[in-house]
């Protein structure tokens, strides 16, 4: 397959996928009920909306479907005896997936059993709630979980952040990319992948110091992870100099656009490199490239390596630009 992508718009079909306005999460933890049962769902939602953002499924499609989406839930409230599909295999279904596996979930149901407790707990769930429940006991035991969550998020995010420029660390981008390798495949959707350079950073080294140095990575992390306006569009630092952002649902003319947007960003920044062959200011190389599902290309080390590939073309051909190259072209 060839692609000759545009840079200088989003094309049709990646336009109604890239928003212009960022995605903004409300600061409440989210929860999400199950229940076949409109009473059941309004009795829990009454309880616990004041404290947090509620929302519903009735069915272990909607909920799956809620679970993965971004924002994903802090915790799920599940039901157990549930029509097409019951909470114990739902369950099984989240724990399994590694884009769900740890949101915790507490079963809130009829079923009041040892044998039904011990067997959610077997599965992965948090808690277990029988109803008639108790108010004051469901709150309880929400809190606990919501607060071990938000705690548990906070330290993996310490972890998979990036310290000098507070952005991802490559550790996360590894994460994500195989999560949205594995999504794409099932949704049919495009995503891309950009590599970044900055031009001649050695030299900016050398002449200008280490510190120097870092402020420049940091200001150039901080302008590149402003430019996406979607929450599932990530910019992280892959090591050195360098940076990847990857695109889910996102074509060629689309991630040509969000790069020519940050390679503009790092002008607007004007940030001073007397001793670039390229410019008297910081500039990038992009390396870009886009794998479709129908390709048939087996693994999303394949994505790197086009656009790894395509970011050399770009230096070769003189740095400060952006090099589209196709993932079949070898």
């Amino acid at each position: 397959m060839t692609v000759q992508p545009s840079c200088s718009s989003r094309s049709p079909h990646a336009s109604p996928t890239r928003n212009t306005r960022p995605e903004v999460r409300e600061q409440r933890a989210t929860i999400l009920i199950v229940d076949d049962q409109p009473a059941n769902i309004h009795a829990l939602a009454k309880l616990l909306k004041d404290d947090y953002r509620i929302i519903t499924a009735t069915n272990a499609t909607k909920t799956l479907e809620l679970a993965q989406r971004d924002p994903r839930p802090d915790l799920i409230l599940l039901d157990i005896l549930m029509p097409d599909q019951d909470g114990y295999a739902i369950c099984r279904e989240l724990k399994a997936d590694e884009a769900t596996h740890a949101i915790p979930v507490i079963f809130v149901t009829a079923l009041d059993q040892a044998q039904d407790e011990a067997k959610g707990l077997q599965l992965g769930a948090a808690d277990y709630i029988s109803k008639p429940f108790n108010p004051a006991i469901v709150r309880a035991r929400v809190n606990n979980q919501v607060s071990l969550k938000l705690k548990t998020d906070l330290l993996e995010k310490i972890a998979l952040q990036d310290g000098l420029t507070e952005i991802p660390n490559r550790r996360y981008f590894d994460r994500k990319l195989t999560q949205e390798w594995n999504r794409q495949s099932r949704h049919q959707y495009p995503l891309s992948l950009l590599m970044i350079d900055i031009d001649h950073f050695k030299l900016y080294n050398d002449h200008y110091g280490h510190g120097a140095g870092d402020e420049c990575l940091r200001r150039v992390a901080q302008a590149l992870a402003k430019v996406p306006a979607r929450a599932a569009d990530l910019v992280a630092r892959y090591g050195g100099e360098e940076f990847v952002v990857l695109l889910p649902e996102t074509d060629a003319n689309g991630a040509c656009e969000v790069g020519e947007q940050m390679r503009a960003a790092i002008h607007a920044l004007a940030l001073p490199h007397a001793y670039s062959p390229v410019a008297d200011h910081i500039t990038l190389s992009i390396g870009a490239s886009m794998h479709q599902p129908q390709q048939p290309v087996t693994s999303a080390e394949a994505l790197k390596q086009a656009a790894d590939r395509a970011l050399y073309q770009a230096k070769e051909q003189g740095r400060d630009r952006l090099v589209w190259r196709d993932i079949d072209a070898g």
